[in-house]
């Protein structure tokens, strides 16, 4: 099922498209060392997955969904140690979504571990930095590593022999033997705002500024950033949609300076196009800072310093992206709050009622079958 308009098509297909969709607003969880979003990766296949497997149950889903996240983040971090490239999402994705849709369809050891090591060796290379310099619909190419996931899971079901996963090829043991003993899922950190994760420190540096101050977006002279280098690397152009939007810089902070919030309403046409958020942005220029990059990935920080028409100047001291592992950590409320501000514009209030009633007991769930259907409009 292809969700809210409930269109039918193949596993891999929906896997494909709502990959896509799962990514679109940039709005998704992350793992701040693999500078990415396993979950994005993992629950369009398992989504899929679900579909394919008899009466699959909620338990059985989130187990399937915490592998997934397990494997999915130590597949990121051996990706990155193993190549200088940075790869997006999708290139170590489609790993850890084929080792959750394996879990569901209750794959043995080696039909898995061709599953996996199939996903790897057909897995998208999305070099994440030419889509940063030129922003497009492959985003993090998590729509592309979910299809490949599906596939690589029914391949190998069928027989199809892939190479051997690249667990085997890990620079640092550990990262494999606490596997079952640590627990990565309770490290992701979350997105309050619809972008980059790297312009969400000086997202919330512009907020704290024009609260606190209560500065007037008109008064605005000036805007500097002070940040790590992938941070400054983010466009400062006017979007002409909505992947330029959210892949940018200047667009986001002026945005909030104007609106309060960085939402879909804000990344989506019309607001895009708006003179106001525009010639804001036009006002804010970049710099690398020494200590920020030191802290990246680890931390992503950025200093904000506003300047106004009367000789004034402001500055957010050091911020860190909110919703961060373990101090910063949204509330249940907060993520419910995000989840309806998300969710009610498109499937209406007493849908997405019924959505977050299903997903606080998911794990009683007879059937997932039933909380696909009541994501469709």
């Amino acid at each position: 099922t292809i969700l809210v308009h409930g269109k039918r098509t193949s596993a891999p297909g929906a896997a494909l498209a709502n990959g896509f969709a799962g990514n679109a607003l940039d709005i998704d969880d992350g793992y701040r060392l693999v500078k990415g979003h396993p979950g994005a990766c993992i629950l369009p296949v398992i989504l899929a997955a679900g579909e394919v497997v008899p009466s699959c149950s909620g338990t059985q889903f989130l187990t399937a969904l915490i592998v997934g996240y397990e494997i999915g983040i130590r597949a990121g971090l051996i990706r990155h140690a193993l190549y200088q490239t940075y790869h997006s999402s999708g290139s170590w994705g489609a790993v850890s979504g084929a080792a959750a849709a394996g879990k569901l369809l209750d794959l043995d050891t080696e039909t898995l571990c061709h599953a996996m090591g199939t996903a790897e060796y057909h897995a998208p290379i999305a070099p994440m930095m030419k889509g940063i310099a030129t922003p497009s619909m492959g985003k993090d190419s998590i729509g592309w590593g979910a299809m490949v996931a599906m596939t690589s899971v029914l391949m190998a079901s069928d027989g199809f022999s892939g190479i051997q996963p690249l667990f085997n090829d890990t620079p640092n043991q550990e990262w494999i033997e606490n596997l079952g003993r640590r627990y990565e899922i309770m490290n992701l950190y979350f997105k309050p705002y619809a972008a980059c994760r790297w312009a969400h420190p000086a997202i919330a540096g512009a907020l704290k500024i024009s609260r606190e101050n209560l500065i007037l977006h008109q008064d605005i002279s000036r805007i500097r950033v002070q940040t790590f280098k992938a941070a400054t690397e983010l466009s400062c152009r006017h979007p002409k949609n909505t992947e330029e939007a959210q892949y940018n810089m200047a667009f986001p902070v002026a945005a909030a300076l104007i609106d309060g919030e960085v939402g879909p309403k804000q990344i989506l046409p019309p607001r895009i196009h708006s003179s106001q958020i525009l010639n804001l942005g036009d006002k804010l220029e970049t710099e690398v800072s020494d200590d920020f990059e030191q802290m990246f990935p680890e931390k992503a920080c950025a200093e904000v310093i506003i300047y106004t028409n009367d000789g004034r100047h402001f500055s957010s001291g050091p911020m860190e992206a909110q919703w961060e592992p373990p101090d910063t950590l949204p509330s249940d409320d907060e993520l419910e709050t995000k989840f309806q501000w998300l969710v009610e514009p498109v499937l209406g209030k007493e849908k997405t009622r019924q959505l977050v009633s299903m997903m606080w007991e998911f794990e009683k769930l007879e059937q997932v079958q039933d909380f696909i259907d009541s994501c469709v409009v």
